[in-house]
């Protein structure tokens, strides 16, 4: 058996929203400090999508809290298909939005610390999906910290600062 690390030991994922039809409310999953890790990975998947338009932004803040929340700016979303379900579209985001509207696909977003306001004090981030409207669309969010600051060691929470 390899004594290598395994990619749990790497990476942590973290359950930033439930899948579920999320039908007039708007989401904000959870906060994560990127303190001690490099990069943020935030994979949206939608089921079933019934015709609504839901803009998909990000904030930045200086807690997991929420303290002083402001937009961040990001260019790209990566897409796929069920179709193609290995293949990711690297696409272009229109004033730091995109929107969920069709079933079955999955939606890759990637911080890199280093974006947000560090010298403000921002160091946390967060997913927000505003209403798709009266409309049964249903989609889920993970999180996955990665780059770890101090690899040779448990990885911390990320869901405190």
């Amino acid at each position: 058996m390899s004594t290598s690390l395994r990619l749990i030991e790497q990476l942590k994922p973290i359950w930033a929203g439930e899948p579920k039809s999320y039908s007039g409310a708007a989401f904000t999953a959870k906060y994560v400090s990127m303190k001690l890790y490099d990069r943020l990975v935030i994979w949206i998947s939608t089921g079933a999508w019934a015709a609504g338009t839901a803009a998909v932004t990000l904030l930045q803040a200086t807690t997991v809290t929420g303290t002083s929340a402001k937009a961040l700016a990001f260019l790209w979303v990566w897409i796929n298909t069920a179709a193609l379900p290995d293949t990711w579209v690297k696409t272009a985001v229109t004033s730091n939005t995109f929107n969920l509207d069709t079933a079955n696909l999955g939606y890759w977003i990637e911080v890199v610390a280093s974006d947000l306001d560090v010298d403000g004090g921002f160091d946390c981030v967060t997913l927000a999906v505003a209403s798709p409207g009266a409309n049964a669309d249903f989609y889920g969010v993970n999180y996955l910290a990665a780059q770890p600051r101090y690899p040779d060691k448990d990885l911390p929470s990320a869901l405190v600062n």
